[in-house]
């Protein structure tokens, strides 16, 4: 190997696993359906203590988290059901520490989720499921 080699190897890094890579193509064509239908933008891939939201809009008066589930079959179930009572509680969570970090605005808000199928690695449809679930408990108020 030589040195022009040795250093694209050193800076190249090793190659993504497939599920990363397939979740950022899903990632992306979440983010490019959701700016179509007409909401704006403002962040990816939020971390907190609690977890990850992978997108967050708004649209209109309404902060909008949004869980993006990318899958190459429905074969067993659709991609919406890997969210589950533990993810709702982390992705509460993690929602609310975005708040907090804005300072806790008096703002409306919601979790939506976001089905990407994929068909010979690339975009075969997206899902968007507004409102896909409330607040978890012990974090709401009713």
């Amino acid at each position: 190997m030589n040195w022009l080699e040795r250093i694209k190897t050193k800076f190249a890094g090793e190659p993504k696993p497939e599920h990363l890579r397939r979740g950022e193509l899903g990632e992306r064509a979440a983010k490019e359906f959701l700016v179509r239908a007409g909401l704006k933008f403002l962040a990816a891939n939020f971390r907190s203590e609690h977890g990850e939201i992978d997108l967050i809009f708004r649209e209109q008066d309404c902060l909008v988290f949004v869980e993006v589930k990318t899958r190459s079959s429905e074969a067993w179930t659709r991609p919406a059901a890997a969210v589950n009572a533990r993810k709702k509680k982390l992705l509460s969570q993690t929602g609310l520490d975005y708040l907090r970090l804005l300072k806790n605005p008096e703002v409306k808000f919601r979790f939506d989720i976001v089905e990407v199928l994929l068909r010979d690695g690339a975009v075969a449809e997206v899902r968007h499921l507004p409102n896909s679930f409330a607040l978890s408990k012990p974090y709401r108020y009713a």
